[in-house]
């Protein structure tokens, strides 16, 4: 008895009297119908909802409560659902109980086309389209990001993401027809695609790998991947980015703010645009003994990288709602749009339970974003030094990622209230080994030959190659594939700034070839 009014407070168990509400077959039904679109729960019968004054049956009355308790869940929701009833012997006659379960069917309604949920201990009506997408999607009804965008054609998406994404997915394809390196950035995206499968140009190629339904529109996974201007079909498919002055969301004073024009664009782009928020708004943190050493983003930035892939590819496609990215002071928010898909809880995703939202986005976006596919991102990221929390909120529909930042990191300037990291306390001004009598910010730069400042990400690798390494050992160390797009991103662009050097410079395309750090003198 204690465990049901326990059930009853943590809105688990609803309760009906059976003398004054079992003939309201309507009210009842609207409960089964809340329960099995919610995580399912228990009716009781023969007990006040809320206070668990009893209200015992009879024999005849348990026996007329079994039936009307079948008929409605066969007669009164729609579609009909199965329930398990139960009765409890408790002092002056009995409780009955009918246990519903979550519905594979979502979303149910009552016989007035009514569909509602559980809030909390009550029930509430459901008016949002979006809430109803999520519960079919939820029950794999639905599939959003195969979706149609209306009006939207092949001419609306990106060449130049095209290419790349047909150049990683089929890289080993276009490698036998010695498309690989100079040859395949000067091949024209039809004949890549010719390449791929004789006779197809891109529409076929994108047909067939079903970005474009049967009814010749684009899905969303398309629009989401290759758009050029994505927010112009999905306004709210972007991202909010802000750096705050203090720890409040309430606060107005801002360090930096991603306009959302800068954000427009497919999912590579808002990747990029996002990291590039970080790594300008986050300190680095010097490690090793040598006063030259390289520098280290406070919050590990492979994890970074999987928190953002997991906000932008696993988020709810249904909410209108952006992802939202939030600096504080002493911490870092991803907001993602939706909750916890399919029954899924921290606890699961901690221990590596992978159950994606948006399937087949997550099967192609594979071959633009830095992530493996297997569903084990975010057991790397806590693999990292890192405080990390996570909040799945049904009520808010979103999931909230919080990385707590090192009070270390962090000065206090007593004169503004502001903080910052590295800062000329006379002037005001933020410097990261800036040389003070030009002005110039010069980040492990030689002031002779004024080489380009370098990102987290390029310091990283520079740092990594201390010791001789291939190519597949630098990309493979910041996550992204081996293809000739990215080799010259993140390798061949250092050695020609001076940064990286050839172990067998006069042979560049050797096998064994290897790259190292550039010693300054």
């Amino acid at each position: 008895m204690n465990d049901i009014l326990k059930q009853i407070k943590a809105g688990e168990v609803s309760g009906v009297q059976f003398k004054e509400r079992i003939l309201d077959k309507y009210d009842i039904a609207c409960e089964l119908v809340a329960f099995s679109n919610s995580h399912g729960g228990k009716l009781v019968v023969g007990i006040k909802d809320k206070t668990g004054e009893t209200n015992a049956l009879s024999y005849s009355e348990v026996q007329e409560t079994t039936n009307l308790l079948s008929d409605i869940a066969s007669e009164n929701v729609v579609p009909s659902i199965l329930i398990k009833i139960d009765t409890v012997e408790v002092e002056d006659g009995n409780l009955v109980i009918a246990t519903v379960k979550e519905g594979l069917n979502k979303p149910y309604h009552d016989n007035k086309g009514i569909v509602w949920v559980k809030n909390g201990a009550d029930k509430r009506k459901v008016f949002d389209n979006a809430e109803l997408a999520e519960m079919m999607t939820d029950c794999g009804s639905f599939a959003p990001d195969e979706a149609g965008v209306r009006d939207a054609t092949v001419n609306d998406l990106d060449a130049t993401t095209i290419k790349q994404f047909l150049g990683n997915r089929f890289e080993r394809v276009l490698e036998k027809k010695g498309l690989t390196g100079d040859a395949f950035n000067e091949a024209s995206l039809d004949m890549i695609c010719s390449a791929i499968a004789k006779g197809h140009d891109c529409e076929k190629i994108l047909r067939n790998l079903r970005f474009i339904r049967p009814d010749g529109t684009l899905t969303v996974a398309a629009m989401l991947l290759f758009g050029k201007y994505t927010q112009r079909w999905m306004p709210m498919m972007t991202a909010k980015c802000i750096c705050f002055a203090g720890n409040s969301i309430g606060g107005k004073v801002f360090r930096d703010k991603v306009n959302d024009a800068d954000m427009e664009g497919n999912l590579l782009h808002q990747y990029d645009t996002i990291m590039d928020f970080f790594t300008r708004n986050l300190h680095n943190v010097q490690v090793g003994d040598e006063f030259n050493s390289m520098g280290k983003l406070e919050i590990p930035y492979t994890s970074l990288v999987e928190f953002t892939v997991n906000s932008l590819v696993h988020r709810s496609l249904n909410m209108k709602a952006p992802v939202r990215i939030f600096i504080f002071d002493n911490r870092v928010e991803i907001h993602s749009p939706g909750a916890l898909p399919n029954g899924l809880t921290i606890d699961d995703i901690k221990a590596g339970t992978s159950m994606p939202r948006n399937m087949f986005l997550f099967n192609n976006a594979i071959y633009l974003l830095p992530y493996t596919g297997v569903g084990s991102g975010i057991t790397r990221a806590l693999d990292e030094d890192i405080n990390v929390t996570f909040m799945n909120n049904d009520k808010a529909q979103e999931f909230v990622i919080t990385v707590w930042r090192g009070e270390s990191n962090q000065v206090e300037d007593l004169d503004t209230g502001l903080r910052h990291s590295g800062t000329d306390l006379d002037t005001g001004l933020r410097h990261f080994d800036t040389d003070l009598d030009t002005g110039l910010r010069h980040s492990d730069t030689d002031l002779d030959t004024k080489r380009v400042t370098l990102t987290n990400k390029e310091k990283d690798i520079v740092n990594f190659c201390s010791v001789p390494r291939t190519t597949k050992e630098i990309l493979d160390r910041i996550g992204v594939s081996m293809h000739s797009k990215n080799r010259e991103r993140y390798i061949t662009s250092l050695v020609a700034a001076g940064y990286l050097q050839m172990t067998n410079p006069d042979n560049p395309t050797a096998s064994n070839q290897k790259y190292k750090k550039v010693n300054k003198r």
